[in-house]
């Protein structure tokens, strides 16, 4: 079987340019260096944006809505970039001050308060693989309900920070939950005292990016894992699914595999096609569900509306046969159902 990708890998220069010397001498792997160019024009773009909103006398609510549309089109990049350096350390340990960078001054503006993310998704999310211990686990909600997804979403905000504090000090992860706890509380703290000085920068800059930023990443989670085998909710062939050949890879660092992603969670970015293209007799042996063409917010989007004629459409056919249409709507179904967590 063959399956064509259009996803980015990684080709070495075979004489490094100015920027790849300049990422040898501070990053850990020279194939992040978009990573680094990304936080330069954030840097120089969103930090002076946002500043300026807070200047006296300079809001205008025509630029607060230039800022979120700015704030929009970095949001996945960014959070896929936290992602990455959340796995894997970004910069050598003679720079890793410089680590911090990315989710303690970047990270507020992007609705992520700091060490959140980390602690969540590296400290827990990871270990328990959305089974009954995973507190973000999809497994007891119906995926192709709206009313579900709210309850999941709902849930994730208001109770989230309370329930992986417990959940760090149940497993005697004092130093994560005390990282966890200053970042949240240093978050809210500014962020109330800025609502002091001038509450309208404040709900552009911080609160409305901090709401969007927990819809977008529940709502890909949910895509993520909303195909669970209830015979087998621990196979990661079986809980995840995988996005190839999207725009979305293009921009956000093939965070498409996230099948590949589970298996091994500090596998490389770039590394990523290629782990695909190599296993897929594995991938079709377990029964793995790919989508061609889809991201997993359209992922989400077609569940809510329960459309699975669409996602049949950009179902990828791993075999050498493809099932009717009906065949794998039923299939994409039957995988969406409640599941008990205690089960």
């Amino acid at each position: 079987m063959t399956v064509a990708l259009s996803d980015p890998t990684h080709t070495p220069r075979e004489v490094p340019g100015i920027p790849e010397r300049l990422a040898g001498s501070l990053i850990r792997d020279e194939r992040d260096l978009p990573f680094l160019k990304l936080m330069v024009v954030l840097s120089v773009v969103v930090i002076p944006s946002a500043a300026w909103l807070f200047v006296p006398g300079a809001f205008r609510w025509w630029l607060a809505g230039l800022h979120l549309a700015i704030f929009l089109y970095f949001l996945g990049p960014f959070v896929l970039m936290l992602h990455n350096t959340s796995h894997r350390k970004l910069f050598k340990p003679s720079w890793g001050w410089m680590n911090g960078y990315i989710p303690w001054v970047l990270g507020p503006l992007f609705g992520e308060s700091p060490e959140t993310y980390f602690a969540h998704h590296v400290g827990m999310h990871h270990p328990e693989n959305n089974l009954a211990g995973d507190l973000s686990s999809t497994m007891p909600y119906r995926r192709d309900s709206a009313i579900d997804f709210l309850r999941y979403f709902t849930r994730f905000m208001v109770a989230a920070i309370f329930q992986l504090t417990r959940y760090f000090a149940k497993k005697r992860r004092r130093s994560l939950m005390f990282r966890l706890v200053a970042g949240e509380l240093t978050f809210y703290a500014v962020v109330v005292g800025l609502m002091f000085v001038d509450w309208r920068p404040t709900l552009v800059v911080f609160v409305l990016p901090f709401v969007i930023a927990r819809f977008g990443m529940m709502a890909g989670n949910w895509a993520q894992h909303a195909f669970v085998d209830q015979a087998s909710p621990a196979n990661s062939y079986r809980n995840s699914i995988t996005c190839i050949n999207s725009t979305y890879n293009r921009r956000c660092f093939n965070d498409g595999y996230h099948i590949g992603h589970h298996l091994k969670a500090t596998r490389h970015w770039t590394e990523m096609p290629g782990e695909f293209a190599r296993n897929l007799g594995e991938y079709e042996t377990q029964g793995a569900i790919v989508f061609e063409g889809i991201d997993f917010f359209g992922v989400w989007v077609c569940l809510m509306l329960r459309r699975y004629d669409w996602l049949a459409r950009r179902f990828v056919t791993l075999g050498d046969t493809r099932p009717s249409a009906e065949a794998i709507v039923a299939m994409l179904r039957s995988r969406t159902q409640w599941k008990a967590a205690a089960a």
